[in-house]
């Protein structure tokens, strides 16, 4: 080993001197922002030099004040002056949301005001209810099919799984108990029954899952509450992940703003995606009504990728931080749409066949 090979970092190692987590260098690399000097050819181990600290650390800081990855990678690469007036929009931006959080936080306080072995596991009451309202809008609601309306509830090896599909679409979130113990078990349980929990949960700053042979409970406030089990057995989403192919194309794009432009889309049954180099344009399917967003990423020429609107913009408002990152295989399977910075929540969404639009079933 060389003396320069010798100087490189390993990524766990950069990630602890930098602050950033592995996964948070992975999707960096992933989106062009920040990528590591040198990739094993045969185990595809990233290192990272000393001299990239500077930019990792500037990168967190942009990243925690909240700033778009594609405005972050402007003000990474950009003139002085531009990265001034970035920075500046953005500082507005965010008074704004801050103001309109206060206002809403405010208001909901004023109506609160106003109104065999077991298994266990303890999680922060506003970390299961936001799991919950990420995870249940993926629910189905075919009486033909009830299952599809339940969330299954994993808890096994320190982790507790979410996940639920109406076969257009998966979510999934994973979080990490504070607590556990027990053999591992899935709960099925029907998604009302799950979002009714989850908003009393959220009062609590803790809260613990239990199951046993006699059934499953939620003790809130440490008082027991029984949880109405399904019997039924969940679609089989762990093969359906592992049959998946790698991602071709990566962007990542502002999520409200990808937001903003299918609501300008108005009330249609489709619209199309167009990933850029470095955009990602949304329109109709006849090139009209295009909004044209700021997009980083990776992955060669992209075809345009059809939606159904009112299965895409659950998913990404149930998604949270500014940006979402976009992982796509083909025009015919099923894109992945991750939080950037939240590795643990992801949603599959299935595309619309350009040629014959509709729904594309799984």
């Amino acid at each position: 080993m060389d003396s320069t090979t010798a100087e490189l970092l390993t990524i766990s190692a950069f990630a602890r001197r930098v602050g950033l987590t592995p996964s948070a260098l992975r999707f960096y690399d992933d989106c062009r922002v920040l990528r590591p000097v040198s990739v094993d050819a045969s185990t595809g181990y990233r290192h990272y030099s000393p001299d990239q600290e500077e930019r990792a650390v500037l990168l967190r800081g942009l990243r925690a004040a909240g700033l778009p990855l594609a405005e972050v990678a402007a003000v990474l690469d950009g003139e002085g002056e531009e990265a001034r007036a970035i920075l500046e929009r953005h500082r507005v931006r965010e008074r704004e949301r801050a103001r309109g959080a206060e206002a809403a936080i405010a208001s909901v306080l004023r109506g609160l005001g106003a109104a065999g072995e077991r298994t266990a596991a303890t999680l922060g009451g506003a970390e299961l209810a936001s799991a919950v309202r990420q995870v249940a809008p993926a629910a189905g609601a075919d009486p033909e099919h009830p299952v599809l309306g339940c969330v299954s509830v994993e808890i096994d090896g320190g982790e507790v799984r979410f996940a639920a599909t109406d076969r257009y679409r998966l979510s999934l979130r994973t979080l990490r108990p504070s607590a556990a113990r027990g053999p591992g078990r899935r709960l099925l349980l029907t998604a009302a029954d799950l979002v009714g929990l989850s908003v009393r949960a959220a009062r609590e700053a803790e809260v613990t899952l239990e199951a046993d042979a006699r059934g499953a409970r939620i003790l809130l406030g440490g008082l027991p509450r029984e949880l109405p089990l399904v019997e039924a057995e969940f679609p089989a989403y762990r093969e359906m992940l592992a049959a998946l192919a790698p991602a071709a194309h990566r962007r990542a794009v502002d999520r409200v703003a990808l937001l903003g432009a299918l609501d300008s889309c108005g009330d249609v049954p489709a619209v199309v995606l167009r990933p850029g180099a470095d955009r990602l344009a949304v329109g109709l399917p006849d090139g009209s009504r295009t909004t044209v967003l700021a997009a980083v990423g990776q992955g060669g020429e992209c075809p345009p990728i059809g939606f159904d609107p009112a299965v895409l913009a659950p998913a990404l408002e149930a998604s949270v931080g500014p940006d979402v990152l976009l992982e796509i295989v083909s025009a015919a399977q099923p894109v992945v749409v991750r939080s950037a910075d939240q590795g643990d929540f992801t949603t599959l969404v299935m595309p619309l066949s350009l040629d014959r639009p509709g729904r594309t079933r799984p």
